[in-house]
């Protein structure tokens, strides 16, 4: 089997696996008790929060544990909201191609009398620093802007944003579940008040996350219940997991540099491969993007029969579709930067992660434009644009 969607989740490391067993059979104690065994569990947790605090260079006590990316982005965006509104600034900014986690927040918010600015974005996949600073008034609240985008892997200039951000004293939020382990995370350094991770985007275990909050930054609960969490996430603490992300985030910084430069040559690859394709396009920016992310869409094709006939031959990946209430929805993300309906059905991503080979790549080089002229020769619709019936797109 070829693994190529480490952005969807990633196989955990032996580091992490190994932390979390001896935290299951050694340290196994409520964090919350008083006697020993407990405290060991509560000494254990400290030491999580300052791993993971060196790697984002924040302070430990600006860490809290969530069940994941999706919980610390409505967390993050539901307190800076509240603050908000306690304020009488209701206006926030983000933009039209973040993940639903944030999206389908900030539509719970425009429900309660929010008004929420969704910045367009650019054919090449980015938002810009001066977009924000144009968009940001008297009454914005928060502005939420992902590091990459999850789906065609391009990265924004999370530190020009956040340095808008605090040259105008407005929160600044950024969804970096797809940043750890292939872009820097500095807190300071980014002007990031707010910032989501998830473990299992770095070789760490599933249901577990971050939320990084700058001192000062207040939380909104939202969920009650017990003091754990300092008082802002009620719930016994997930030790085991805890513990197996904090080894995780620390390895995947360390190896940080080594994997990048590994992945920029497998994306190369990819990226010049499938380029030969006719009739098909890079989705997003060709060197602004994620080191192992690869998106294409494929003119006169549907991305879920790629992904299917590519399962068939033992290769792992994803398309831009999603089958939603039993009718084909093309992906925001591609409609976003300007896709036709029609191409942005046909969209493949690759996104490869540290054990991935050439010989794999090749493999996949191999592979997708075989299947390509294989679901076009099926078409009649590609058979109408082969007889001039029907214009290309692309």
């Amino acid at each position: 089997m070829i693994y190529a969607d480490h952005a969807a989740t990633t196989k955990m490391s032996g580091t992490a696996v190994r932390e979390m067993l001896y935290y299951m059979e050694e340290v196994w104690g409520n964090p919350s008790s008083l006697y020993g065994t407990g405290q060991k569990a509560a000494e254990a947790l400290w030491s999580a929060r300052e791993r993971i605090a060196a790697c984002l260079h924040a302070k430990a006590g600006e860490i809290y544990f969530t069940s994941g990316g999706s919980e610390a982005d409505n967390q993050a965006i539901l307190s800076a909201a509240g603050k908000g509104k306690r304020e009488g600034r209701k206006h926030i900014v983000s933009t039209a191609f973040e993940h639903h986690a944030v999206l389908h927040t900030l539509r719970k918010l425009e429900r309660e009398g929010f008004e929420v600015e969704l910045l367009d974005v650019h054919e090449n996949g980015l938002i810009y620093a001066e977009q924000v600073e144009e968009a940001i008034r008297e009454d914005t609240c928060l502005v939420t802007v992902m590091y990459a985008n999850n789906e065609i892997g391009t990265v924004m200039p999370v530190a020009e944003i956040g340095a808008v951000c605090r040259k105008k004293n407005v929160p600044f939020h950024t969804d970096a579940v797809q940043a750890a382990g292939y872009l820097p995370l500095d807190v300071r350094s980014q002007n990031i008040d707010l910032l989501s991770l998830s473990a299992h985007k770095f070789y760490g275990p599933k249901g577990i996350g971050i939320l990084y909050a700058r001192t000062g930054v207040p939380l909104t609960n939202l969920i009650e219940g017990g003091a754990q969490e300092r008082g802002k996430r009620a719930g016994t603490e997930n030790v085991p997991a805890i513990m197996g992300m904090a080894a995780a985030l620390e390895e995947a910084c360390a190896n940080r540099r080594k994997n990048t430069d590994k992945l920029l040559k497998l994306r190369k690859m990819l990226i010049d491969g499938l380029s030969e394709i006719p009739h098909s396009a890079l989705n997003g920016d060709a060197e602004c993007r994620l080191p192992g992310n690869v998106s294409f869409c494929f003119e006169g094709i549907e991305g879920e029969s790629l992904l299917l006939l590519l399962d068939d031959l033992g290769i792992c990946a994803s398309s831009g579709s999603a089958c939603t209430s039993g009718s084909l929805d093309p992906s925001h993300v591609l409609l976003a930067i300007g896709r036709p309906h029609e191409v942005a059905h046909g969209s493949l991503r690759l996104s490869l992660g540290a054990d991935n080979t050439e010989e794999e790549v090749g493999r996949i080089l191999e592979t997708v434009p075989q299947i390509v002229k294989r679901l076009r020769n099926m078409s009649p619709l590609w058979q109408d644009k082969q007889r001039g019936k029907k214009e290309f797109l692309l």
